[in-house]
């Protein structure tokens, strides 16, 4: 359960006197962590003493939390090429754009269909799909990346309170790469994914693993904790359990070995280490490693879901 609170002066913020999961109400200090992106504050990632779930303690809340987005670095909102972090970025991208769209295909059992995409970033993803021969509806908060897919893809993109009016049982597929970990309104999106998604549809979901190696090996350094813009940190069995508590199955887990690369990187760049790329390189190719055996353990995984029937 969330509940706004005014700190003194400051924005108003989210107290999560709940656990989302299991209901418990009896949370522990993890870690306590730093936004480099925006402000340089510091945020507290608190786990349930009862079902282990990690998430950011006190986040602005929806309404106020806009200007933590607003840098140059945020890539997914402003698709910058600056760096060699980002440049590696981009490379790695259109690689997985090609590798998303086969997976949607393969999961579907369909070479067309109808797609939802939540948190569509600056449109490469459905754009790529749209090209694929399918009817896509893309979903996005940030009007600079919306007004980014228009502009350089065509894409009509809709803000997130279309979300509900969109009909019932509608979409053969729904994908969220790298966004549930953003949504306030947790319980509540996960009712909506139930809602929309076909009887015989799957839903992709993609976030990173806080029991990943490269998070084992940074701790509270690892950028992607990314607070206050990640409320939510999903290990592996947390997310299983979220889709049991609201009606899905999860048919299958892809790790995305990748991210180690890009997220080690950034790691290092923020903490202003000396030659961050090079170190970021060691630390993920070390984490690749360690994936080859245990995917679990994959700096960020794949989710593929389906309704229980």
């Amino acid at each position: 359960m969330l509940f706004c609170k005014k700190l003194g002066n400051k924005v108003n913020v989210l107290k999560i006197d709940k656990c989302p999961l299991c209901g418990n109400n009896r949370f522990e200090k993890a870690l306590e962590c730093t936004d480099h992106y925006a402000t340089g504050e510091s945020f507290s990632i608190c786990r349930c003493r009862q079902c282990g779930f990690l998430f950011t303690q006190g986040v602005p809340t929806e309404a106020e939390i806009g200007r933590y987005y607003e840098s140059p670095d945020y890539i997914s909102h402003s698709d910058t090429n600056r760096g060699w972090t980002n440049r590696v970025y981009h490379w790695v991208r259109r690689f997985m754009l090609k590798r998303k769209v086969h997976l949607v295909k393969q999961s579907s059992g369909l070479l067309q269909g109808t797609l939802l995409d939540i948190g569509t970033g600056t449109g490469y993803f459905p754009h790529a799909l749209q090209q694929a021969g399918w009817k896509v509806t893309a979903i996005e908060k940030s009007s600079q990346a919306r007004t980014f897919a228009a502009e350089h893809f065509q894409l009509d993109v809709l803000p997130p309170e279309a979300l509900s009016s969109l009909p019932e049982a509608s979409f053969d597929a729904i994908t969220l790469w790298h966004v549930l970990e953003h949504l306030e309104a947790l319980n509540e999106t996960w009712q909506e994914l139930y809602r929309l998604l076909k009887p015989n549809g799957v839903l992709v979901i993609a976030v990173p693993n806080p029991n990943s190696y490269d998070a084992t090996y940074y701790g509270a350094r690892w950028a992607a904790y990314d607070v206050p813009r990640h409320l939510w940190h999903f290990a592996p069995a947390i997310l299983q359990q979220f889709g049991v508590k609201h009606g899905f199955i999860l048919a299958e887990r892809h790790p995305m070995p990748f991210d180690a690369f890009y997220i080690s990187m950034i790691t290092e760049r923020n903490y202003q280490k000396r030659l961050p790329f090079l170190r970021g390189l060691w630390v993920g190719a070390k984490a690749w490693m360690a994936t080859l055996g245990k995917k679990e353990r994959s700096s960020s995984m794949i989710y593929i879901f389906r309704k229980k029937k």
